[in-house]
């Protein structure tokens, strides 16, 4: 089994030759959003994956096998609702209430211009439709939404509250950060808490 450790958002840097001919493995959302499993590539290479906990596998990402080889991802088709407006008495508000109404229920969801994409759900997809939405059940890649905090750097510890961390921050418990933390961001204010 090869082991894979590292992964490369949208293979960024990589020289399009080299994707195109790197092995490919397709995976759906179940286990794209996992940070460790297993799975054969289209040249039949078994691997085992093992990334940092929290990183989530998109689709065009490129996975780095330990001896240096590539595995391009693709998103695999699965089942999923697709939920639009209706065009004769629909507006985009529709679209956004929805979205709102769902984000709500913390349900995982892709969102584009025109439709909402989520997991099959039939309580969910009968409240979608009881709004006047159009909710069609598909086969399609699923990419939700990443979240507002959910972490995007190489490190897994990016905020988007404006400051870098390579400076000391002016509070009471004097710790330095070469150490893991969390911030809480449920908060109102503009500081944040540790």
């Amino acid at each position: 089994m090869l082991k894979v450790t590292k992964l490369m958002p949208r293979g960024r840097g990589l020289a399009p030759a080299l994707l195109k001919r790197a092995p490919t493995v397709e995976l759906d959302w179940d286990v794209r959003q996992k940070s460790r499993f297993d799975a054969t590539d289209s040249s039949g290479r078994a691997l085992g994956v093992f990334l940092p906990r929290g990183q989530v596998v998109r689709g065009g990402d490129v996975l780095v096998a330990e001896d240096g080889s590539l595995v391009a991802v693709q998103a695999a088709l699965q089942a999923v609702l697709e939920v639009r407006a209706c065009a004769e008495h629909g507006t985009p508000l529709d679209l956004l209430r929805a979205a709102y109404h769902l984000g709500n229920r913390h349900v995982q969801l892709e969102v584009q211009p025109d439709h909402l994409k989520l997991e099959p759900d039939h309580v969910l997809a009968d409240m979608l439709r009881q709004r006047h939405l159009i909710v069609t059940e598909t086969q399609a890649p699923f990419e939700p939404e990443a979240g507002a905090y959910a972490a995007t750097g190489a490190h897994g510890h990016e905020h988007g509250h404006g400051h870098a961390h390579g400076h000391d921050h002016a509070h009471d418990d004097d710790h330095g950060h070469d150490h893991p933390h969390d911030h809480a961001h449920g908060h109102g204010h503009g500081g944040h808490q540790h």
